[in-house]
């Protein structure tokens, strides 16, 4: 439960995310009782933001610095990197890949959303990626800040003052994610849709 987005406009790229951690329906720990409200992690050039289980945190953090290689400059090394490390999400840190009995694949569980020089990225529970060409949202509170991103992006506004409006705005209306944010920033590289 939260609310986490990424924008690109311009030479700009912003990922921001909210602070709140929700336990199951009625608990919530807020950014003042959390050492560790961050939502958003740095690897390399990269920056990471995951929605679900307050627990795939630190299990990401720890499969992706531990890969040999690695590639969040494309939807394909994306991809490759997440299909990598899924056997590694079940045998070393015991993800329980099943959700539908009908589905085509195994599950990781988690959105991720990926914010780099080379554009915003999103990866799927199947590991699904998607390069998008303006902004997006994962988490409970996407909804409000989809709103608020298609209402600003066409103003005079930065990619980051539109971010840090969206995280507003799923922060105002779901119950699942609450101020401070966090925002982070990066210059985008000219040709980046591939």
């Amino acid at each position: 439960m939260t609310t986490i987005v990424v924008v690109s406009k311009g030479a700009e790229i912003a990922i921001a995310a909210d602070s709140q951690t929700t336990f199951g329906d009625d608990q919530k720990l807020l950014a003042a009782y959390d050492v560790h409200s961050n939502k958003i992690f740095k690897l390399g050039d990269s920056y990471l933001a995951i929605a679900g289980s307050a627990a795939h945190d630190l299990v990401l953090q720890s499969a992706l610095k531990g890969m040999k290689s690695r590639d969040f400059g494309s939807r394909a090394g994306l991809f490759e990197t997440f299909r990598k490390i899924h056997p590694k999400l079940k045998d070393h840190f015991y993800l329980r890949p099943e959700e539908e009995e009908d589905d085509p694949y195994e599950s990781s569980q988690m959105m991720v959303l990926v914010a780099n020089a080379h554009g915003i990225f999103g990866v799927y529970p199947m590991r699904e990626v998607y390069q998008f060409a303006r902004y997006w949202a994962i988490g409970s509170g996407r909804k409000f800040a989809m709103g608020a991103m298609h209402a600003l992006f066409d103003t005079d506004m930065t990619a980051s003052q539109i971010a840090e409006a969206a995280i507003r705005a799923g922060c105002e209306f779901d119950a699942s994610s609450a101020l401070p944010l966090t925002i982070h920033t990066i210059q985008q590289e000219k040709d980046t849709r591939s």
